[in-house]
């Protein structure tokens, strides 16, 4: 009977895994299909028509291509490193009950996810008072801290013994050591899933460079993605103007091939955060 139980659940998520792989599947063959085989027949797991026309349109200008990949690649991994180190830093004094000021500062994270200053004071304090338009800096500081991630972080810290931190003291372990030493490498899944959901909000941002940026060298991916999807929308508005040359144009598979050229990436660093995504994530959702 148990082993009936299993093979029922095991079936149930091989056809949900499917079911999860399918979609992008289908974006794969979209993206390599023609718009005549699109037109004709729909969409296709297998691509009709195979041709790569709309990976020729969006890689027509390739420099600005890897320029803005270099650019996501660096605001990411800068910013995903100081995130989680602000962030471990500032949940684990407030993990300690012996940390004088712990519910006064936790009552100052808990506020900021109710209350901001709202969107053109921000603005404004980061082009008129900080300086910070048109630099690389302003791609990382605004998202350097989440007080979700840091309640989150607090919550995994909680659940590590406090005897161990008492014995590193009786053994003359400073606060620092203990926490480097100690605590760090026993919260590998909490700091896989703050790393993790705080890498894909760097490299899936768009908004910040669309307020702020206006070299193209600091353009992120993301919001090239952004601008050459707009472009294509105009093109689609003004065919009535370039009905020759528009005929056959990949509108469809150029909005597939652009989804897989921005997501590809995550998608290849995802399964080496995936056996801490969920420990860190039920951890820091059941304990108080």
């Amino acid at each position: 009977m148990k082993k009936r139980k299993n093979w029922i659940v095991h079936l149930f998520l091989a056809n949900l895994a499917i079911l999860c792989v399918l979609p992008l599947l289908l974006i794969i063959s979209i993206s390599l299909s023609s718009m005549d085989s699109i037109f004709n027949e729909g969409y296709k797991f297998l691509p009709r028509g195979l041709n790569f026309d709309a990976y020729k349109f969006i890689l027509r200008d390739s420099k600005q291509i890897f320029d803005s990949y270099w650019v996501s690649i660096k605001l990411t991994f800068i910013g995903t490193l100081v995130s989680l180190i602000l962030t471990a830093a500032i949940a684990y004094p407030l993990s300690r009950n012996d940390f004088k000021y712990q519910k006064l500062f936790m009552f100052f994270v808990f506020f900021t996810m109710l209350f901001n200053g709202g969107l053109v004071p921000w603005y404004m304090l980061i082009t008129n008072g900080l300086h910070l338009k048109d630099t690389l800096s302003v791609l990382i500081l605004p998202y350097l801290l989440n007080a979700w991630y840091v309640i989150l972080m607090r919550t995994y810290f909680k659940s590590i013994p406090y005897s161990l931190i008492e014995a590193a003291k009786i053994d003359g372990s400073s606060e620092i050591y203990t926490f480097i030493k100690i605590i760090l490498p026993m919260s590998k899944p909490a700091l896989a899933t703050v790393g993790l959901l705080t890498m894909l909000r760097y490299w899936n941002d768009w908004w910040l460079g669309m307020l702020f940026v206006e070299s193209d060298n600091l353009v992120p991916l993301q919001y090239l993605m952004h601008r050459i999807m707009s472009n294509l929308e105009e093109l689609q508005k003004e065919v009535s103007l370039y009905a020759s040359s528009m005929e056959n144009f990949p509108s469809e598979p150029a909005r597939m091939a652009m989804a897989i050229i921005a997501a590809g990436p995550m998608l290849f660093i995802f399964p080496f955060f995936q056996k801490y995504l969920v420990k860190g994530m039920t951890v820091g959702s059941v304990k108080g």
